[in-house]
């Protein structure tokens, strides 16, 4: 077994290491191919393994987007955990069991009601800026991250302007993290680089999309960027 393929610490950049502090939620805000999915997981498994979460929830749109993208994705849990610590999947419980006894189950921001009752102490939701009832999918969970001394989640989303990201960027207990597409280059295909710098750099969807810009400044937005980000009124 290639020991370093599961060394976390040898492959992270800066952006994607757990960071300090006594922060609740961290919230990645980034462009497409940033590396999103993988510190997700990677953060995951290091709560599961230092034993800071035994409780988990996963919180996608849809079952099938939790599955094929947050467990079984090339950067899912199931591939960032090395064999012998690997959690196994039970497809009936939507659920993940660790040989630690630590579990991670599905929720859906479309079924969010399911989400009232279970207790966690810990989560990961991803991409929240394109959720259903993402503020409804938010409260409940909130209801239920109360086990263990320090609670946390963890989100990784591409930007949209939705009221809750707002809320969540401004919170006291949100640790903001913001990266382009660019910051893992190394990692992406010269020819999805060459494609989307042609079509995309310039235009509103690649300061979404690729550089994690929340479009606020579009005629007739609703909020303009420094009114989101620093609470200040259009110019």
């Amino acid at each position: 077994m290639n020991i370093s393929k599961y060394t976390w610490a040898l492959h992270a950049r800066p952006s994607q290491k757990i960071p300090p502090g006594s922060w609740t939620t961290w919230l990645i805000m980034a462009g497409r191919g940033f590396g999103k999915t993988r510190t997700g997981a990677e953060t995951i498994r290091q709560w599961v393994e230092r034993r800071h979460c035994k409780r988990i929830a996963l919180i996608a749109e849809t079952e099938l987007e939790a599955h094929s993208v947050m467990i079984a994705g090339p950067s899912g849990l199931l591939s960032v955990c090395p064999p012998h610590r690997r959690p196994t999947y039970i497809d009936r419980r939507k659920e993940l069991l660790w040989p630690s006894g630590a579990r991670a189950t599905i929720y859906t921001a479309r079924n969010y009601e399911k989400l009232r009752g279970p207790q966690f102490d810990g989560a990961w939701i991803d991409e929240l800026a394109k959720f259903p009832h993402a503020q409804e999918t938010w409260d409940q969970l909130m209801f239920g991250l109360r086990l263990g001394p320090h609670p946390r989640v963890i989100i990784t989303t591409t930007p949209r302007p939705i009221p809750l990201l707002k809320t969540l960027v401004h919170h006291a207990d949100t640790y903001l993290t913001q990266g382009t597409t660019y910051e893992n280059e190394a990692n992406l295909s010269p020819r999805f680089l060459d494609q989307i710098l042609k079509t995309y750099e310039g235009t509103p969807l690649g300061q979404q999309e690729i550089h994690a810009q929340l479009l606020m400044n579009q005629e007739g937005a609703y909020w303009t960027r420094s009114l989101i980000l620093y609470g200040l009124p259009t110019p």
